[in-house]
């Protein structure tokens, strides 16, 4: 297949790009760099298959010759970015959704929009199904991302029922691995990053708080999965594994033999207490679920981490 991946050279995009042109596809890659990078990529230079475009999805998209799919990933998706770009946050959600929508109805391609766990906000149920419709604050910090793919999905689904574009809607839960931005300001980045300067970890409230996390390669499987599939309504993908963040963090110190130990900060308004994907959708639809181990995969994002400092 032809496929267009919007966000192709951030980090899960970048990995999407990879694990497709494994699979003998065309890619073309489009990013407009604000938070992906060309050194995410740059390792597919002189590859045939692959194209990179620079190009913001908010204005108007055009992609000569057929497209078979199109897998909309673009968006910045940091806690930091949340107060640094809401606008752009909020802009690539709707703009940038309706624009590769457009695209995606006018070449015929079937339409992968990568959604979030987020849109369940600070969850009252738990685990969290696709059948939960969320707890989320408007006008909080986090309430742009949040809306903004809470829109995304909105939208996604309307060009489905209306236009009969045939469309994908991932849910994709805490996610980590090697390409991501050291200043990323999610809590693997954060943590590792500060473990391997020997500095302590800062973890926010008591730590109980409790998140997820799937390993990159595990959450483009799943991606591929839901692409080649006949499921139309959402899927989460991430990993059921709960872990607390202040066992997260003293596993990160033990990993990387950081003595400077942990120092506790002010629980941020709006951080979700706990985040936990069900993923017997994904089990049963898409007959996924994650084969890498936590320390397996940190020991890989430790060793990527560890590479990037020293350059």
């Amino acid at each position: 297949m032809r496929i267009l991946v919007t966000g192709g050279a951030g980090f899960v995009g970048s990995h999407l790009c990879d694990r497709l042109l494994s699979d003998g596809h065309e890619v073309i890659a489009m990013d407009n760099l604000v938070t992906g990078s060309i050194d995410n990529i740059s390792h597919l230079a002189g590859e045939s298959r692959f194209q990179f475009v620079r190009h913001d999805v908010t204005q108007y998209i055009y992609v000569a010759g057929k497209l078979d799919a199109i897998m909309h990933l673009a968006s910045p998706a940091s806690p930091i970015d949340f107060t640094r770009i809401p606008i752009q946050i909020l802009k690539v959600g709707s703009l940038g959704t309706h624009n590769a929508l457009g695209l995606a109805l006018g070449k015929g391609a079937r339409f992968l929009l990568a959604s979030t766990s987020e849109v369940y906000g600070d969850p009252q149920v738990h685990p969290q199904p696709e059948s939960y419709w969320g707890h989320v604050n408007p006008i909080g910090v986090r309430g742009v991302y949040d809306e903004a793919k809470r829109f995304s999905e909105a939208i996604t689904m309307a060009y489905h029922r209306i236009h009969g574009v045939d469309t994908r809607i991932i849910r994709i839960f805490n996610t980590y691995g090697p390409r991501m931005r050291l200043d990323d300001g999610r809590v693997v980045p954060n943590f590792i990053g500060q473990a391997l300067r020997r500095q302590p970890i800062t973890v926010y409230g008591d730590g109980s708080q409790t998140r997820s996390f799937c390993f990159v390669s595990d959450l483009v499987d799943g991606m591929v999965r839901l692409l080649l599939s006949d499921e139309v309504n959402p899927v989460n993908v991430g990993n059921p594994v709960e872990t607390s963040i202040l066992t997260f963090a003293e596993t990160i110190n033990r990993l990387t033999g950081n003595p400077a130990g942990i120092e506790f900060r002010p629980l941020p308004d709006d951080d979700p207490k706990q985040r936990r994907p069900d993923i017997t959708r994904a089990r049963d639809i898409l007959g996924w679920s994650p084969t890498v181990e936590l320390e397996v995969g940190l020991s890989r994002t430790i060793a990527y981490f560890e590479e990037t400092l020293d350059r």
